[in-house]
C-alpha cells in the first residue's frame, strides 16, 4: 500500500511545487507581468517594495517549479513564462471539477428520490 501511495505523491510532487509557487501574491504578479512579455530582474522587482534579494528568491521559486525560466546577457537576467506547467494544473482542475459534478450530480438524484418517497 505505501508504494502506491508513494508513487501518487511522486506523481504530484511537480504539481505541488506550482500550487506552492502560486500561493504567493507577489508570485502570482510576476507571472501576470510576465505574461505580456519577457522581463529584467530589474524590472520585474520594480513594483514591489521589497529588498532584491527577497524578490530574488521569488524568482528561484518560479523557476525552480518550471513556471519561468531565465536567460543571462552579460550583466542582465531576463526572465520568461513557460505555460506549459500550467497546463498540469489546468488537467487536475479539470479532473476535480468533473469529479464533484459527478458527485453532485448522484447527491441531487438522491434528493430527488428522497422527496419522491415523502409524497
Amino acid at each position: 500500500m505505501f508504494g502506491a501511495t508513494h508513487g501518487a505523491a511522486q506523481a504530484m510532487a511537480p504539481i505541488d511545487g506550482i500550487f506552492r509557487a502560486l500561493s504567493d501574491p507577489t508570485r502570482r504578479r510576476v507571472l501576470e507581468r510576465l505574461g505580456s512579455s519577457p522581463a529584467s530582474v530589474s524590472e520585474l522587482a520594480a513594483p514591489f517594495d521589497m529588498a532584491l534579494p527577497s524578490f530574488v528568491e521569488h524568482l528561484k521559486v518560479l523557476e525552480g517549479c518550471g513556471l519561468v525560466r531565465s536567460a543571462k546577457t552579460g550583466r542582465v537576467r531576463t526572465y520568461r513564462l513557460e505555460p506549459e506547467p500550467l497546463q498540469l494544473i489546468e488537467d487536475w482542475l479539470a479532473k476535480q471539477r468533473s469529479l464533484w459534478e459527478r458527485r453532485l450530480d448522484q447527491l441531487d438524484d438522491y434528493l430527488i428520490q428522497l422527496k419522491e418517497q415523502d409524497k
